[in-house]
């Protein structure tokens, strides 16, 4: 067993979650046993007292009790990853330096683990470490079914950073989808607002959101606002369209709840879009039929940000995946036929 410690808080450790840092400087600790620590006051942070949610600054001083050898907790055991595994998700990476990792997501493979999920991308960066002692961490998700561009941190200063960006929103990103029908006006703004339906199971089991007119926001508990901006850029008869959307909120399933509530579904959406054809191209449904694949077609084509160390600012842009290529393929489009900034008009 340790003794009292005090820990000064170095760079690399600001903005860490108390509770984050502690489980990763002690590995046998446990959050029960943060959790009562922090309750009697036996964790302090320049003498005051703490929640495990706190967040650490640079040159704190951070009183830790004694930690027992072991806590009863399931020993660490190493990921194993196939070689197959491995290759996939280097063949993932679109750009590697020092702080960062870029990757271009495969549509099917969860971004970090959940029920019935063992083989996703948080795992997988075992296999991502390269020089580093440390896997690179998730400093933001993309849904199972979504593809498209991925960033990763390669340090715990790096990861603060990172996150406090896309908190902020000081990052941009577009997605592609095909969608069912025309959007119009081609060019526009959805506000609906977004809650989570009720009846589903404990571990988030079938989750769907539910779209709410902006006015029934404030007065439906658990509702949020969100703000997509669209831009049709092409479209096949009244039949399907190649839409641009920039997320300005960051909320479950924001885009496919989106375009399904203006009547224009993601093509593949089952959960928002149905199964269905409906109509042929008035409010119909998400499966556009034929030799048209039925996966989710929505890719994160691009996202921009400043990069917090250099300061320069990166735009990366994910090819798109398979199925999505096929389809462009099969109705006529090029990714090289949209515009670098489809919403230029609006900024």
């Amino acid at each position: 067993m340790s003794g009292v410690q005090n820990i000064t808080i170095v760079a690399d450790d600001a903005e860490m979650r108390l509770d984050r840092w502690l489980k990763a400087k002690f590995p046998q600790i446990n959050q029960i046993r943060i959790e009562k620590m922090c309750r009697k006051g036996e964790l302090r942070i320049d003498g005051g007292r703490v929640k495990p949610a706190t967040r650490l600054e640079e040159g704190q001083n951070l009183r830790i009790p004694p930690i027992p050898d072991y806590f009863e907790r399931k020993p660490h055991t190493e990921t194993r990853i196939s070689a197959a595994d491995e290759k996939l998700i280097k063949s993932c990476v679109l750009y590697r330096d020092d702080h960062l990792i870029v990757l271009n997501k495969p549509a099917g493979l969860p971004t970090q683990g959940g029920s019935g999920q063992s083989r996703h991308v948080d795992g997988l960066s075992e296999a991502l470490k390269f020089d580093m002692d440390e896997k690179p961490r998730l400093v933001h998700r993309l849904d199972k079914d979504t593809s498209g561009v991925l960033v990763l941190a390669r340090t715990r200063k790096m990861a603060s950073d990172l996150t406090a960006a896309f908190r902020h929103h000081a990052t941009r990103k577009i997605y592609w989808a095909v969608v069912a029908g025309v959007p119009t006006p081609y060019l526009g703004e959805i506000k609906y607002g977004l809650v989570k339906a009720g009846g589903h199971g404990k571990n988030g089991e079938g989750e769907k959101m539910v779209a709410l007119h902006p006015r029934e926001v404030s007065n439906t508990p658990g509702a949020k606002r969100a703000i997509t901006q669209y831009a049709t850029l092409y479209r096949v008869g009244s039949r399907a369209s190649w839409v641009a959307m920039e997320p300005i909120t960051g909320r479950t399933h924001q885009l496919r709840v989106h375009m399904a509530e203006i009547g224009h579904p993601i093509a593949g959406d089952g959960k928002y879009g149905g199964s269905g054809q409906e109509n042929l191209g008035d409010g119909w449904g998400a499966q556009l039929g034929g030799i048209i694949s039925k996966k989710l077609h929505l890719h994160a084509r691009t996202i921009s940000f400043e990069h917090p160390a250099t300061r320069q600012v990166m735009t990366f842009h994910a090819p798109l995946p398979e199925h999505m290529g096929n389809t462009f393929d099969n109705l006529g489009w090029a990714p090289d036929m949209a515009a670098e900034d489809p919403f230029e008009e609006l900024h």
